[in-house]
C-alpha cells in the first residue's frame, strides 16, 4: 500500500470519471478514486482508502437527471440514496453543512448499476422512486458506509437532464479507467453521424456540470465540508 493511503484523517471521494476525481483532489483532505463505472473495482479501491485511514465517504460528480425541468450544471446534495428496495440516510450534519455551503436542494438520489440512456428510463425511475438524479457510485459509497460504520455525504450536479437521450457515443467513450476513449467516440459517429447534434448538446451540458461541480469543491474547502477529520 502506498504512503499516501496510510496517512490517517482524509475524506474519500467516489467518482466514476478521472476529470471528477481530479476536481475533488483539489482538496487538501481529500483523497479521490475513480471506479469508471466498474462497481466491483470501485468497492475495492474504497475498501482500500478506508483501510488506509478515511475517515468519511462523499459520493462526487455529475449525475443524471430524472425529475423534468432541472437544468445541466444543478447542484444538489443527497439527503438519501435509494437503490434495489434500499434506502440509506446521508450523515445529517454532513448533509446539513453541504445544503449550507452551497445553497444547493436536499434531495433523494437513486443509485443505478448502468448508465441510463433515454428520458423513459430517467423519467420512469423518477415516477417510481421520487428521487431526482441518479448515478453509479452513490449507492456503492452508501452501502459500505455503512459496513463500516463510517459517515457519508453526496454531492452531484446534472449533467444530463431529465429531458435528454444519451447518445451511443458518449456511452462508446466510456472507459472502465474513469477516461475518455475519443477514438471510440469518432467511430462511433463515423458509424452514425446523426448522433452528431446530440452529442454536442451533451457536451456543452456537461462542461457547464463541471464548471459548477469545480466551483463546488473551491466553496466547500479542503474535507469537503465534511467537519470531524483529526
Amino acid at each position: 500500500m502506498s504512503e499516501e493511503w496510510r496517512t490517517p484523517g482524509f475524506v474519500v471521494a467516489a467518482t466514476g470519471l478521472r476529470v471528477e476525481a481530479r476536481i475533488a483532489a483539489r482538496s487538501a483532505r481529500v483523497r479521490a478514486i475513480a471506479g469508471g463505472g466498474k462497481a466491483e473495482e470501485l468497492e475495492r479501491l474504497l475498501r482500500q482508502a478506508i483501510a488506509g485511514g478515511g475517515e468519511a465517504i462523499i459520493s462526487f460528480g455529475l449525475a443524471a437527471g430524472l425529475a423534468p425541468g432541472m437544468a445541466a450544471g444543478t447542484c444538489l446534495v443527497g439527503s438519501d440514496v435509494l437503490h434495489a428496495g434500499k434506502s440509506y440516510r446521508a450523515d445529517a450534519a454532513w448533509t446539513a453543512r453541504l445544503e449550507e455551503m452551497l445553497g444547493s436542494e436536499r434531495v433523494a438520489i437513486a443509485g443505478v448499476d448502468r448508465p441510463l440512456t433515454s428520458t423513459h428510463e430517467k423519467q420512469g425511475l423518477n415516477a417510481a422512486s421520487s428521487a431526482v438524479a441518479a448515478d453509479m457510485e452513490s449507492h456503492i459509497v452508501a452501502r459500505l458506509a455503512q459496513e463500516y460504520g463510517l459517515p457519508f455525504g453526496v454531492l452531484r450536479v446534472i449533467a444530463d437532464p431529465a429531458e435528454r437521450n444519451i447518445p451511443a457515443a458518449a456511452l462508446a467513450g466510456m472507459r472502465s479507467d474513469g477516461e475518455i476513449d475519443f477514438l471510440a467516440v469518432l467511430a462511433s459517429l463515423a458509424n452514425r453521424p446523426g448522433q452528431l447534434p446530440a452529442l454536442l448538446r451533451l457536451a456543452a451540458d456537461t462542461r457547464r456540470a463541471m464548471a459548477a461541480l469545480l466551483r463546488c469543491c473551491d466553496l466547500l474547502g479542503p474535507s469537503l465540508g465534511f467537519g470531524d477529520l483529526d
